[in-house]
């Protein structure tokens, strides 16, 4: 089994700044991307950055400049470095990793999300 596990999360006032954490574990021979995603009340998720193992990363237009994604293959982590925020980045933040098991499957697997909350 695989487990993805988030940390981080919090309240913070508006231009604040958070880090969210997210380490994938178990039975993982690599891991092939990573992504964060977040779901506000009453809406879809929707994507945040997602990063390659190679490093190439990919963000949404209204986290541009703000957000840093980042990972560390070598421990199976990752991280996303939040900056100035703002009211409407107050969701919940999944962390996603698209792992190769030591039985050569490969699935997309979720952790259980971390609630960011910012005030204005």
């Amino acid at each position: 089994q695989v487990q993805v596990v988030e940390s981080g999360g919090g309240l913070v006032q508006a231009g604040g700044s958070l880090r969210l954490s997210c380490a994938a574990s178990g039975s993982i021979f690599s891991v092939n991307g990573m992504g964060w995603y977040r779901q506000a009340p009453g809406k879809q998720r929707e994507l945040v950055a997602t990063i390659s193992n190679s490093g190439s990363t990919n963000y949404a237009d209204s986290v541009k400049g703000r957000f840093t994604i980042s990972r560390d293959n070598a421990k199976n982590t990752g991280n996303l470095q939040m900056n100035s925020l703002k009211p409407e980045d107050t969701a919940v933040y999944y962390c996603t990793a698209r792992v190769v098991t030591i039985f050569e499957t490969e699935h997309d697997y979720w952790g259980q999300g971390t609630q960011v909350t910012v005030s204005s």
